[in-house]
């Protein structure tokens, strides 16, 4: 399928996927949305794909859900009806697909463009990135699993704050509640997630792709249940070529070539 609102580039096992709507800081359009989910299928398709990163094109990741765009027809529960459909689609590919998405973030993070920061399993950020919860500045509540994700993150009363006031926070607040893994000097953000992605598309991906299930599982599983998630993946993955190489490579004490099978 060929994109219009988006670019992908597929190279050495990472997907790069670019929101390019540059002229409005990449905010999600319906069109948008519904690439975003059809690109990322894609990417769980792929067998060559062993690592995703998204990002914008520009100076701004994201600045959340394009409210200009679509207004042509319908009432307004219906357009973000269709819309929150659509994005809250993506948000649980994302989550379901079984290799690891990295947010590489400039710029402004806002509204559904933070909300899909979270909802990715790492992220890099440059120094000049901002980010806000702008929902309540419209009389909106937040969604793409921004409830879901913040409060697990930084508290429910830090996320009370972000959700009730809608105010930017820098990256080094985000950093302290964990949204972000990393920030760089803007002029390394393409390099240091390049490395990144690189380091994980070489790596088991099928156990990567276990574990991040087990992350999942794990926001809603007793112990119990937890651990007997555990041990079935545990004996799934000793069964892999990856295990296999691994075990050689420490005994041999060199650096393992994984395949991802």
């Amino acid at each position: 399928m060929s994109y219009e609102t988006i670019i992908l580039a597929k190279e050495e096992g990472i997907a790069k996927i670019t929101l390019n709507r540059p002229d409005r800081l990449n905010a999600i359009s319906i069109q948008m949305a519904e690439e975003l989910v059809d690109v990322i299928e894609d990417c769980g398709r792929d067998d060559d794909v062993r690592a995703v990163v998204i990002n914008g094109a520009g100076r701004a990741f994201c600045s959340g859900a394009d409210l200009k765009s679509d207004t042509s027809t319908g009432s307004p529960q219906e357009r973000i009806g269709k819309m929150t459909e659509i994005l809250h689609r993506l948000v649980l590919e994302i989550r379901n697909l079984k290799k690891p998405v990295i947010a590489s973030i400039r710029g402004h993070a806002s509204g559904a463009g933070y909300s899909l920061v979270m909802a990715c399993d790492l992220a890099i950020a440059s120094e000049n990135a901002k980010f806000n919860l702008a929902f309540v500045k419209i009389g909106l509540v937040p969604d793409l699993g921004a409830t879901y994700f913040l409060p697990r993150l930084a508290g429910a009363k830090k996320s009370s704050e972000y959700f009730f006031t809608g105010d930017i926070i820098d990256v080094k607040e985000a950093e302290k509640i964990y949204v972000v893994n990393k920030v760089v000097p803007d002029e390394d953000l393409e390099k240091e997630t390049q490395e990144l992605a690189a380091r994980l598309a070489k790596g088991p991906t099928l156990a990567i792709g276990r574990t991040k299930e087990l992350i999942n599982e794990g926001f809603v599983n007793t112990l119990k249940s937890q651990l007997d998630d555990e041990r079935q993946f545990q004996i799934l993955s000793a069964g892999t070529e990856d295990y296999t190489e691994g075990v050689e490579a420490f005994l041999e004490k060199r650096e393992p070539k994984f395949k991802g099978r």
